[in-house]
This record gives C-alpha cells, sequence and structure tokens, in this order.
C-alpha cells in the first residue's frame, strides 16, 4: 500500500515513530489503573431519575393505548405492528419490511413522524424505558462500597477503538432531556473536582491530516467552525447567515462522508429525497477535491492488497472489498475510507492517556500521594474524551496540563484542539 504515514508527514504532519501494538502495550496498565479507581456515582439521584422516568413512561404508555384506542403490550413490535398499519392504517410506503411484516424500528417510525401524534411518543416511551433499563436500574446495583463505579475496557478489532463494558459507559447520552441528568449523576470525591479534556471534531482533523484537503486544511487553521463553512459551501449563502438546522445537516454530510455514505444512507439519515442527498455529497466533493481523492486511493489500494492500515499501522484486513456480492462490496468499500480515521484517532487518543498517566504519576510523587488513593487520577475515558479527578485546589493547573499534553500528542497538519472543563459533575465540566 502508498504508505499511509508517508504520505501524511508529506503534507506536514509529525507522528511518534510507535507502532499500534506498542501503543496497546503501554496502554494496557493505564486502563488497568483507570478500571481500578473507578468513577464515582451518586446512586440516589440515578433512583430518583429513574422514579420520575417510570412515572413519565407509564403516562406515555396509557396515551399510547388512548390514541390506539385499545390496550396492547406497546413494547412488543408485532403487536405495535398491527396497531399501526393494520388497525390504524399508516402509510407504509418508505418502510422496510421484515418476515413478519412492517419495521417499527426507531429509524422506520421516525420517517413516519408528524404524520400522527401516536408516533412522538411511541419514540418517546422507547427512549424513557432504554435510558431506564440500561443505566438508572443497572448502575445503582454495581457501584462498589464506595459507590464508585468500574467499567472494564477493551479494544474493537476491526477499528482499534476503546470499548466499554460491565457497564458500557461509551453510550450515556450527553444530549436530550435526560442525558445531563444522568452525567450529573457521576461526581467528583469530596474535596475534588472532575476535570474533562474532549479531543474537539478529531477524525475531521485526522481527514484533513491524511488527505491533505485544501479547503479542510484551511479552514481548521483559520479556526473557521467546519460545520458552518461547510454549510456555506452547500447552500451557497454567506457562512455568518447560516442557520442552526442547516449547520445540523452539514455536519451529518461531514461525517457521513469520512463513513462512506451514500446518497441513499444520506438521504435516509436527514429524511430528504434521494436527489437532494446526492446533490449535496456532489457540492461537497466539488470543494472538498482532496477528500474525494483520499476516499478513491483508500478503495484502490484497499482492492489490491486487501487490507488498509492506520498512521501508527494498525491494519485491518478486507477480503470482501472485492466480493461479487455489491452489499459486501461497498460495505467493505466505507471501511476502507473510514477505518484509517477511526483508527487514527484511537490511536491519538490511547497516546494522549499513556502521557497522561505519566504526568498525574509525577504530580502525585511530588506530592506523596499513592493516586489509588488520593491525589491526580484518571478515573475515565470515553470515546475522544478523558475524564481525571483531582483535588479543588490542583483542578486549575491539572487542567491546564491535561489540554497542553493532549495537544501536543501528535503534530497533524492542522491545529489539535482539546475542549476542557472542570465541574463537581460530568455534566457541568461542558459547560465551563
Amino acid at each position: 500500500m502508498k504508505n499511509i504515514l508517508a504520505r501524511a508527514e508529506k503534507l506536514g504532519c509529525k507522528i511518534p515513530r510507535i507502532k499500534s501494538e506498542e501503543i496497546d502495550k503501554k496502554l494496557a496498565p493505564v486502563l488497568r489503573l483507570i478500571e481500578d479507581v473507578g468513577i464515582k456515582v451518586d446512586v440516589k439521584s440515578l433512583k430518583r431519575l429513574s422514579e420520575k422516568l417510570k412515572v413519565k413512561s407509564e403516562k406515555l404508555r396509557k396515551e399510547i393505548q388512548k390514541n390506539a384506542g385499545e390496550e396492547f403490550n406497546v413494547a412488543s413490535p408485532t403487536q405495535l405492528a398491527k396497531i399501526l398499519f393494520t388497525k390504524m392504517k399508516l402509510p407504509t410506503g418508505e418502510l422496510k419490511r421484515t418476515k413478519s411484516g412492517f419495521s417499527t424500528g426507531a429509524s422506520e417510525l421516525e420517517k413516519l413522524r408528524g404524520g400522527n401524534p401516536i408516533i412522538g411518543k411511541i419514540l418517546e416511551y422507547r427512549e424513557l424505558s432504554k435510558l431506564v433499563s440500561t443505566y438508572l436500574e443497572p448502575l445503582p446495583k454495581i457501584v462498589d462500597e464506595n459507590f464508585r463505579l468500574h467499567t472494564h475496557f477493551g479494544t474493537d478489532t476491526r477499528t482499534g477503538r476503546l470499548t466499554s463494558a460491565n457497564p458500557n459507559l461509551q453510550n450515556i447520552p450527553i444530549k436530550g432531556d435526560f442525558g445531563p441528568e444522568i452525567r450529573r449523576a457521576f461526581i467528583a470525591e469530596k474535596n475534588c473536582k472532575l476535570i474533562s479534556a474532549d479531543y474537539s471534531q478529531i477524525e475531521l482533523r485526522v481527514v484533513a491530516c491524511l488527505s491533505g484537503d485544501k479547503a479542510m486544511v484551511e479552514a481548521f487553521s483559520s479556526g473557521v467552525d467546519i460545520h458552518s463553512r461547510t454549510a456555506s459551501e452547500l447552500f451557497r449563502v454567506p457562512i455568518e447567515k447560516i442557520t442552526n438546522d442547516q449547520r445540523r445537516l452539514a455536519k451529518t454530510v461531514n461525517f457521513g462522508v469520512i463513513y462512506g455514505i451514500s446518497p441513499y444512507g444520506l438521504s435516509q439519515t436527514l429524511g430528504i429525497a434521494r436527489e437532494s442527498a446526492a446533490e449535496y455529497i456532489f457540492r461537497y466533493f466539488a470543494v472538498h477535491g482532496g477528500i474525494k481523492k483520499y476516499c478513491e486511493e483508500q478503495i484502490t489500494q484497499a482492492k489490491k492488497l486487501g487490507y488498509v492500515e492506520t498512521l501508527f499501522g494498525f491494519q485491518r484486513k478486507l477480503p470482501e472489498i472485492n466480493s461479487a456480492d455489491r452489499i459486501k462490496s461497498e460495505s467493505a468499500q466505507r471501511m476502507a475510507i473510514n477505518t484509517p480515521v477511526q483508527g487514527t484517532a484511537a490511536e491519538i487518543l490511547k497516546l494522549a492517556l499513556i502521557r497522561l498517566a505519566d504526568q498525574m504519576q509525577v504530580l502525585n510523587q511530588k506530592s506523596k500521594i499513592k493516586s489509588q488513593n488520593g491525589g491526580v487520577k484518571i478515573i475515565l475515558t470515553v470515546h475522544d474524551e478523558v475524564i481525571v479527578e483531582a483535588p479543588v485546589k490542583d483542578a486549575e493547573s491539572v487542567a491546564k496540563i491535561m489540554k497542553e499534553t493532549m495537544e501536543n500528542v501528535v503534530k497533524l497538519s492542522v491545529p489539535t484542539e482539546v475542549e476542557v472543563g472542570i465541574g463537581d459533575n460530568w455534566d457541568e465540566t461542558k459547560k465551563v
């Protein structure tokens, strides 16, 4: 394969000479320490929220049954499909079919939102039920005697990204009506603060690094909001006149492209006509020729060699990219585009964790404190974010160290930015 590292360095990136397997080897003891320390949870807060959501769910369940004109099991896809499509005769033209009939999956019901009030209530009922069953009821039962929660980390063998299990803390919502409330239950110990350091749009910055796309490099280098700029390109209006809805659409396109999204896939995600989605992708590539070239080169090289790799040498084999089965081949093509991006972003975070662990150890040695029992300690990592617990008196200085360390793990061809926040709970760290 055309060496992805050499190409990136030619475009101005400065990448540490360390292989992916060596990163994982050095990271293992860091992750074990994070697992052992855990993060403190306000159990009473979670229980109160659970009861609140159960009451709201029950009210919604009764409203749904009233709209349907009969009692039925709202959680049963079969019974729900019968109510919606046989009794209420809601339109099924764009819905996917399953072996038992039309799908009632969330993505399919979204297509019907607005057509009947029952749909919005069903989707809200499902969301609340999932929050209760996945987080609010189980988490209080698995904290230790100090009310700390311990997740277990692994690595996704396909992309190299870190995973979280027993419990999975990767999917705790950050937005919505109740996501922030759940995060407020993850708290700092007494006389401590939580510090969150989160890579800003790291995958898009990696794309700029791998592709050398002039428009994207210029946007990141000048500090322009990348999604607003893309919206300006797609809608052909000045950037200062971009609406929130236009920016949200542009954000979907920005991330969709690096996942190899098709016009059909984009149309389904945005709920727009396939022709409109195709036009957005056409306009995007008309401006971002470097990204289009990157996508084409990745697919060509993967077809030739049967694998792709990250900047640090992590390889993903893609034997199905040459399959006669179009669906399998196109899926592998999307992986060929995205894996180097996702995998490299994951490796950057892993390097940051290793460096931060060293920094925390030095800080604690100076204070003669063991991090397992006090002092400064990494307590969680989720996606592109690292969370540290530190004494109140040290919080500001630790935040500065985290930001500086994470931003300088690698030197991409565009600035690497880290957003840092300090708070008494996880949600507060996002408001600083």
